[in-house]
Order: C-alpha cells, then structure tokens, then sequence
C-alpha cells in the first residue's frame, strides 16, 4: 500500500474519531467524579465533528467514487452517508450515558475513548474494498464493544454477557479469516474490486464456494443471524442499556455494511450468487428463520431488553432479505437497506433512551408490567417509546414503515418473483411484531402503576428522548429527502 497524504483528507470522520479517541483515553486519568461529565462532552463533541465532516465530504465527492491508499479504501457517496450514520450513533450514545453511570454505579471513563475507537472501526468498514480492511473494521469495532458490555464490572450479568460475547465473537473471527484465506487462494487477490473478475476465470471455484459459506456464517454472528444469534439476547440484557442500544443499532448496521461491500462488490453480478451453491441460496433461507424465529421468540419474552434483542434479530433478517435482493439483482435493494439501517438506527436509539430514562438503580424496570401507568405519570416518554415500538413494528405513519416497505419492494423486484413467497413471510411477520410491541404499549397507557416512577434525567437523555421520534416521524412522512440522499 502506497502513502498518499492527500487521500488522508477523505478519511477526516475517521481520523477525527481516532484522535479524538485517544484524546479521551489519556484524559480520562486526569478527571475524577463529576468532571468526567466533560469526557462525555468531548466525545459528543467529536462524534457531531466526525458527522458534519462525513456530510461536507458527501456533497464535495459528487457521483464519483475515488480509490484510497492503493485500493484499500474508496471513498463514495455511500461510505460518507454510512459515517454520517455511525457518528451520528455515537454522539447520541454518548448523550444518553452519563446519566446511566452516574446511576448505576458505573462512571467509567474510559468509556467514551473505547466508544469512539469502536466507532471508526465502523467507518473503516463503510470505506472498506479490500478483505484486509475489512478484517480490520470489523475486529477494532468488535474489540471495543467486547469491552464495554463488560464496562459494570459489579455486574455479574454483565460480566457474563461480554465473557459470550467475547468468546462467540473470536468464534466468528475464526471463521471469517479462514473464509477470506479460501478467496484469496482461489482469487490470489484480497481486492474486492478485483475478486469479482478473478473469481470469474478460478480454477479453483470449489474453494472460492466454501470461502464464501465460512463468511456467509461469520457475518451471521455478527448481525445475529439465526442460527448463530445465541450470543445476542444474553449480551443485550447484561449490556448497560447505552451500549446495548449502540449494538443494537450502529454495530448491527456497520455488520450489514461490511456484507454489503463484501458479496455486493466482489461477489455480486454473474459470479456465484445464483443456484444451489450460490451464497443468495441459503442466505434466503437464513433471511426467512431469523425474521420467523426472532418474532417468535420475542412475542414469549416479559424482559423488555430480551423483548428487544429477539426484535433485533428479526430486523436483521428483514436485512438480509435486503441482502439477498441485491444478490438477485434487484437494482434498489442498496439503497433500501441504506434507507432501513438509518431508519432502525435511530429507532432503537429512541427506544432504549426511553428505557434509560425510565429505570433508576433501584428498580431498572425491565419488565413489562413494571411500565405500568407510564402514560398518565410521565406521558412524553410513554408516548416517546410508542411511537419507537410502532416504528420497530412497520407501522404507518413512522419510518419503519417506509423501510420495511423499500426493502420488500427491492425483494419484489428480482426476477420471476423468486423471493415473494420470503416477502409474504416478512410481512406476516411484521403483523405478529404488532402483538408484543403492543403488549408493551398496553401497559403503558391501560394499567395501573404499580410504584411511582423515579426516572433518571439529564440534558441529554432528553434530548435523544426528544430528537428520535420525531426524527422517525419526520422520515415516515416525508422520506423523499432521505430518498434523494441515498438515491433511492
């Protein structure tokens, strides 16, 4: 790889997250109890800086894409809405923590750095067009993540959920190495840009195929595919609800972008994603059990976290219908999960900013029934989470109706309807999602409190409080301008 320090300018989101990172690691030793609200302040700071660059850079590259430090990195239009995405994440990731620390006990400093590490992982991953930095994107957010499930360290449950994490996780590593070792025999390039064309004239097309199952179930792990989700419900729960709502959210759609790059350039068109040991094949499958079993799953669970982390999976095989459209030929289907990964993005972090606010240490108030009366004693945030949980569920007039809809419709138009029968299931889905959001929502407004509510306030739990539903309302009723952000 050559050094050319112009294209360091095209990864100032990037560098801006890893200096502001290391800025936060060191300044952690030099604050203690209430000033560590400045580290929070900090990595807020440099995340809306990582966003607003990602934006400037969006309008600055135009249609064109421009290759980076030898093919390694490219940067497009894509990659800085996708950055845009992720430090938008982390900034209200940060804005809805010190509130939770100072409650739970758990006013951990290093904290934001790790935050922020495992940020500009994910915007490697957004730039990524080699296997190499791929691997890197994927592990330097997976390595931080592992560390801050684990962050409450008086928590037995959260020390169990990052040991699964952890030891799942370095499971998957395993297998995705080992499957790009198989591509780069049969390819001899680690290019994705490349590998398309070389697969294409392989002898070796027996060993490119078994490459491409062993990252089909490494990138199961990582966006909690059925079945290789067992690591998630557990995570979720032990995870402070911060960092679940960051998993949930911004690590599941990075996950989902590095597919994206990976069998949508270098194993996408005419290559292999047709026919029995084409990677769309059982990744269809795949797609139709982890939207099934997630719901289903969910529609059993009276923990509002568990509740969540099945909805979670669900959602992730909505993606992967996504996914699969694309490796069909479906000429929307990028620009759809696009659209979706924003859209759940910033209703989960609505969610789980409600359940922050909610809870105290005393009473975290993870089961349904303890959201009794939420409605008559704090009605914004009852109407806050119904209007997360309505989007969650596809429901009109919210973004996760418009999302679930483009991706369906970019499903609908592979060739000969080969996957309407997968988009029956996701919308029969989508119909039993209703009950257990509503199971919630029923608590809410039409029972009895139990005990008075205690919530944990702040500036900005509020604000993230404030500012997802109505962004989620704002993107189902009028989704033309993300429309035209995204080229949809």
């Amino acid at each position: 790889m050559k050094f050319n320090a112009q294209d360091l300018a095209y990864l100032t989101p990037y560098l801006i997250l890893v200096v502001t990172g290391m800025v936060l690691v060191l300044a952690e030793a030099f604050f203690q109890g209430k000033e560590r609200t400045a580290l929070a302040s900090l990595a807020v700071a440099g995340s809306v800086a990582a966003m607003v660059a990602s934006i400037v850079l969006y309008k600055e590259i135009g249609a064109t894409a421009r290759p980076l430090f030898t093919d390694m990195l490219v940067a497009d239009r894509t990659s800085y809405v996708l950055s845009a995405l992720f430090a938008g994440a982390t900034a209200l990731t940060a804005l809805m923590t010190p509130s939770h620390q100072k409650n739970f006990d758990w006013q951990n400093g290093e904290f934001y750095g790790v935050l922020l590490m495992s940020a500009s992982g994910m915007i490697i991953l957004a730039h990524a067009v080699n296997l190499i930095s791929v691997f890197l994107g994927i592990e330097t957010m997976s390595i931080g993540v592992y560390v801050m499930v684990g962050l409450r360290r008086r928590s037995k449950r959260g020390n169990e959920a990052a040991l699964k994490y952890f030891l799942m996780g370095a499971f998957a590593t395993g297998f995705l190495l080992y499957g790009m070792a198989l591509l780069y025999g049969a390819t001899g390039t680690l290019s994705l840009i490349k590998m398309q064309g070389a697969l294409l004239g392989s002898n070796n097309a027996g060993l490119g195929i078994a490459g491409i199952f062993l990252l089909v179930i490494a990138f199961g792990f990582k966006v909690a595919a059925v079945p290789f989700h067992m690591w998630a419900p557990d995570a979720y729960e032990g995870a402070p609800a911060p960092v679940t709502a960051f998993m949930a959210s911004a690590v599941k759609a990075a996950a989902v972008t590095a597919m994206i790059r990976v069998f949508g350039m270098a194993l996408g068109g005419d290559v292999i994603p047709f026919g029995a040991l084409g990677w769309a094949s059982p990744l269809v499958v795949i797609a139709a059990i982890t939207i099934t079993f997630g719901n289903i799953a969910a529609v059993r669970q009276d923990n509002i976290k568990r509740m969540l982390a099945y909805s979670s999976i669900s959602h992730g095989g909505v993606l992967l219908v996504g996914l699969s459209a694309m490796g069909l030929g479906s000429p929307s289907a990028n620009s759809s999960m696009m659209y979706y990964m924003i859209v759940y993005t910033v209703t989960t972090m609505g969610a789980f900013a409600v359940m922050t606010y909610v809870g105290n240490k005393n009473d975290e108030r993870l089961g349904v029934d303890q959201w009794a009366g939420l409605g008559a004693s704090h009605p914004g945030a009852a109407l806050a989470m119904t209007v997360c949980l309505l989007s969650l569920g596809g429901m009109p007039p919210t973004g996760g109706f418009f999302a679930k809809f483009s991706i369906f419709k970019s499903a609908m138009e592979v060739y000969d309807g080969q996957l309407t029968w997968l988009v029956i299931v996701g919308v029969l889905n989508s119909a039993i999602s209703i009950f257990y959001y509503l199971k919630l929502v029923t608590a809410m407004y039409f029972k009895e409190a139990n005990a008075p509510f205690a919530p944990t306030r702040s500036a900005g739990l509020l604000f993230v409080l404030v500012i997802c539903p109505l962004l989620v309302l704002e993107m189902g009723l009028m989704p033309g301008f993300w429309m035209r952000i995204i080229g949809l």
